[in-house]
């Protein structure tokens, strides 16, 4: 069966996607306030903590590959389905947890499966297949906005939950409502994967593999992804402590993450709207560049509440903002017919630098008791970055036509 020559509206598709982006990014997005309350009841290092969160996101990404792959072959909605599941299980695992392994287990394993299966490779697959090429780059900012949105409306909801009902049974509510994210998924049932019908496909899974891994242009869009998951999961997940340990409230933390998902809706939203009109290369050049200069001003300015404010609402625009210009880039350069799998192998790299930049946080932090070097660090990356994207090809890459059908 060839895919479908009505495909889903794009309204349905952003409605949906960008919904389930909302709850299963607001909810990753508000780990750190967790960080203190858990570590303390539970008599664990910082680096016990991280160290979970950073096995969740590289088996995000590892898990994000064959997740890709599912969604692309048999369509979204089975794949939303089980990661939906994966995330109540996982959540509601940190709660009860009472071991560091049991919490890796649960924090790290679960969940990382589970936002595989309901963040921006699956979305952004759909959104491949059913919007058209001169919508892709705006639709993709809409829904990775959707996820910054998110984190700005369930950061002080989750801040709210554990002062008021301790962080186990925060915990325990969150599990609940990703159950929502089933019911959502309903409305990513694509016509071509009905009755369990696999589209024919001009290139195999094989090809697409070798053929994207062997092109210089993935290859730097890959190493560029790798600077964005460093800073931003060690700024989303170490930057609360780092401020109370500076002796500012709570409450500001809990503000700062909130504001960097307010600014993020805009900053996502521009970025896919430009994506359309400049080259995408030059966006995620100028995305990197600019947060090296955010955090060396901020590290250079005195630390008030205000300075955290202006820092984070800048960071905000800068946030997720890579995310539509880079998977933009891959579906232009390669198509869409392996979107979710290719779009998956660059949000890999993405959690290895996530690993490494939330491990590397707690890890120094417990050796050194400062952030210092891992904020040093995150500056350097982000300017190589800046430089790494430069040369990237935008064009669609040359192929034979005589490639074998594979369904």
């Amino acid at each position: 069966m060839n895919l479908p020559q009505k495909p889903l509206s794009t309204f349905q598709v952003l409605a949906c996607g960008a919904t389930i982006v909302t709850l299963s990014m607001g909810i990753r997005h508000g780990f750190g306030l967790w960080l203190q309350p858990i570590t303390q009841d539970q008599g664990w290092t910082r680096e016990t903590f991280a160290f979970a969160i950073a096995i969740q996101n590289l088996v995000w990404g590892i898990s994000g590959i064959f997740a890709g792959m599912a969604a692309d072959r048999f369509g979204a909605f089975k794949v939303i389905l089980g990661g939906s599941i994966l995330y109540a299980m996982g959540l509601i695992g940190m709660a009860t947890s009472s071991t560091p392994l049991l919490f890796s287990v649960s924090a790290g394993v679960l969940v990382g499966m589970a936002q595989a299966g309901t963040t921006y490779a699956v979305i952004y697959g759909v959104i491949g297949r059913n919007v058209s090429a001169e919508k892709r780059s705006w639709a993709m900012g809409v829904a990775a906005a959707a996820g910054s949105f998110g984190q700005f409306l369930m950061v002080p909801t989750e801040g709210f939950l554990i002062t008021q009902f301790g962080w186990q049974q925060a915990l325990i509510v969150l599990g609940i409502a990703s159950l929502l994210m089933i019911p959502l998924a309903w409305g990513l049932r694509e016509p071509g994967f009905a009755g369990g019908a696999v589209p024919v496909r001009n290139q195999s899974i094989g090809h697409a593999f070798n053929e994207a891994f062997r092109y210089p242009s993935f290859q730097l869009l890959m190493a560029g992804y790798f600077v964005c998951g460093f800073q931003v999961v060690f700024i989303g997940v170490h930057m609360p402590s780092y401020l109370r340990d500076k002796g500012l409230s709570p409450q500001v933390a809990s503000y700062a993450l909130a504001l960097i998902g307010l600014f993020n809706v805009f900053g996502t939203y521009a970025a896919g709207v430009l994506g359309q009109r400049l080259a995408k290369r030059n966006i995620l050049a100028f995305i990197y560049f600019s947060r090296s200069v955010a955090i060396s001003l901020f590290l250079w300015m005195p630390l008030t509440p205000a300075s955290v404010y202006v820092f984070s609402a800048v960071m905000g625009l800068l946030w997720l903002s890579t995310v539509p210009p880079t998977n933009a880039t891959v579906a232009q350069i390669f198509g869409v017919a392996h979107l979710s799998m290719l779009g998956g192998f660059v949000f890999f790299s993405h959690q290895i630098g996530s690993f490494m930049g939330v491990w590397l946080g707690g890890y120094l932090y417990d050796r050194t008791g400062s952030y210092d070097i891992v904020w040093n660090i995150a500056i350097a990356l982000g300017i190589a970055a800046a430089l790494i994207n430069l040369p990237v090809k935008e064009g669609a890459i040359a192929r034979r036509t005589s490639q074998t059908a594979v369904a």
